[in-house]
């Protein structure tokens, strides 16, 4: 394609929208325009490169025999009432003519079971796995980063049906296969980590990770034995837990008038955060419950589901704290809760002499220890992980990192099939529900992840395999006629080759052809300049600005080998995480 030809509005000035590096540089490129809050136009530079991350998507799915269809967007409410899904938070609602209520599909599980509860009938026709790329809708309450998190975006989703739960763990695993070949040949490196089920459920999930210092997601790892966890999800070792010791102080009620928050409390009694312990009162179901963590810690809600064996915990309103401890919020306490259950984190038992609310308006407690002053009813591990606790499985320490989650893929088992009766005659002649698996790539998100690795000072820098081009031939004086049919010749010669070039043909200065061909980041640039008319160019590899000056004949394929090895080298990324198992 000729640069007359394309459109692409570059901005010299960095947007004042945009925060993170891959949100200012995909908008200065031309690659995307903002429409709403988290709702993006994908110009054709952009929309480029999401054609080529989903034709690796397509490939490394049907290598593992999954098959393509398209599911519609626009949902009945039938279907996700069915799993009890229709009151998630991040649905987009909808009514028609007829006051019959959809909605917007934020995944696909309803959608897939439905077809195959109704088509699919045999053991015979097992396994199944299908998949669609599709727009999806989300009700995000904060977008950011561009593509990164918002209201509407592009995912590859993916589901798998199985007659027994050891051939789900096998298309698990090819799953896992694909997403690390997927992820491998867009030039990122991944780590995968244990991860939080969400509105998706199941039991066994992993993520993928690309970590990136803008990352919005904290990735908790061992640099011992490889442990990883995203924070919502991950462990916390025990070690000197669980051994109560006896504390030195008597128990003292002091007034602490209008003193609610840790801040404020431990300012007040000259206090440090870790010698407070936070007394949160949360609903379960039907029961009401507290919880104790330290009081600089933070509370681990899907932790505390998963103790209690509930689906999910919120926090209680001021009207039931005031009925359960008769202070006000801010003052609540496990001395003299009555009538209510004691949760713990393990943290919690080794502190001593420490500080608690005492269930009564603008009063704490001091000196505070277990066993004398109150008893616990279930221990566990509550809280948020964070820098520098112990890992879970070895003797070493969690390192703290920022990330960006790329994929996701869940262990199923039967939440949906069951919920919706979708079942197969098995070889027994027994009817037993579908164990499923589902699987999702952010296919726009990679648009954002990709750059937010790969750029320096002057722009993006795109691997070849998702680039919006492979080749940019820059012609410096389109006025000139040596320079004119060195760059025609190059880059019809690399068309006639398969190459997807660019020819920057405007009517621009050589400064800023240069400046935007960094900007949008091509991978191989060749200068059509004054070396014309000596019968050379100029060949440069965008990432290091390796150059080489190159007779004009033989360019076409010195950049052809420069395309083979840069391709090589991302198969042979592809190749090492396949038989890896992290």
């Amino acid at each position: 394609m000729r640069a007359t030809q394309l459109f692409f509005p570059t901005l010299r000035e960095v947007p004042s929208e945009a925060e993170m590096i891959s949100h200012k540089l995909l908008l200065r490129g031309g690659f995307i325009r903002r429409v709403g809050a988290g709702i993006y136009d994908y110009l054709p530079l952009g929309y480029r490169v999401i054609k080529r991350i989903e034709r690796i998507v397509r490939e490394e799915m049907d290598a593992q025999g999954a098959q393509e269809l398209l599911m519609p967007m626009l949902i009945p409410a039938e279907l996700y009432q069915e799993t009890g899904r229709w009151q998630e938070d991040v649905l987009f609602r909808l009514k028609d003519r007829a006051d019959r209520e959809y909605a917007l599909g934020f995944t696909h599980e309803e959608v897939i079971t439905d077809i195959v509860r109704r088509d699919v009938r045999s053991y015979r026709e097992l396994p199944l796995n299908l998949y669609q790329i599709q727009t999806k809708g989300r009700d995000e309450p904060r977008p950011r980063g561009g593509v990164v998190r918002g209201r509407e975006f592009i995912m590859l989703d993916a589901y798998s049906f199985d007659r027994s739960y050891e051939d789900m763990d096998l298309a698990y695993e090819k799953m896992r296969t694909a997403f690390s070949r997927i992820i491998a040949r867009c030039g990122l490196d991944a780590i995968v980590v244990e991860a939080e089920s969400g509105a998706i459920g199941g039991k066994e999930n992993e993520e993928f990770m690309i970590l990136a210092d803008s990352g919005e997601d904290t990735v908790l790892r061992c640099a011992n034995c490889g442990y990883a966890a995203n924070a919502e999800r991950c462990e916390v070792g025990r070690r000197d837990a669980g051994r109560p010791r006896v504390g030195k102080q008597d128990l003292r009620l002091v007034d602490t008038p209008g003193q609610r928050t840790i801040e404020e409390v431990t300012q007040f009694l000259g206090k440090r955060p870790e010698e407070l312990v936070k007394t949160l009162i949360y609903k379960a179901g039907d029961r009401v419950i507290a919880a104790l963590v330290r009081g600089d810690r933070d509370l681990n809600e899907s932790k505390l589901a998963r103790l209690l064996e509930v689906k999910r915990v919120e926090m209680a309103d001021a009207e039931t704290i005031e009925s359960v401890t008769g202070a006000e919020v801010g003052f609540a306490g496990p001395i003299g809760l009555n009538n209510v259950k004691i949760i713990a984190d393990w943290e919690v038992a080794s502190m001593t002499d420490f500080v608690v609310g005492a269930n009564k308006t603008d009063a704490h407690y001091v000196g505070a220890n277990l066993d004398r002053d109150f008893k616990v009813d279930l221990w566990g591990d509550i809280r948020i992980a964070s820098e520098g606790d112990p890992c879970p499985r070895c003797s070493g320490t969690l390192n703290s990192l920022r990330a960006i989650e790329i994929a996701h893929i869940f262990k199923l088992g039967t939440l949906y099939s069951e919920a919706m009766g979708a079942k197969f005659l098995d070889s027994d002649g027994r009817e037993k529900p579908f164990v499923m698996g589902c699987y999702g790539i952010g296919v726009s998100r990679m648009l954002a992840a990709i750059p937010e690795v790969f750029n320096d000072a002057d722009g993006m820098i795109w691997p070849i395999s998702v680039a919006p081009f492979e080749v940019v031939v820059l012609l410096l004086n389109p006025e000139d006629d040596q320079q004119c049919n060195a760059a025609a010749r190059v880059y019809e010669d690399l068309q006639l080759r398969g190459v997807d070039v660019l020819l920057d043909d405007r009517d621009e200065r050589p400064g800023v052809k240069f400046k935007d061909a960094d900007l949008i980041g091509i991978p191989i640039q060749v200068v059509c300049g004054r070396l014309a008319s000596e019968g050379k160019v100029e060949v440069k590899l965008r990432a290091g600005g390796d150059k080489e000056q190159i007779d004009l004949g033989a360019a076409p394929s010195r950049v052809i080998q420069l395309r083979e090895s840069l391709y090589q080298r991302l198969e042979e990324k592809a190749d090492a995480v396949s038989v890896r198992r992290t």
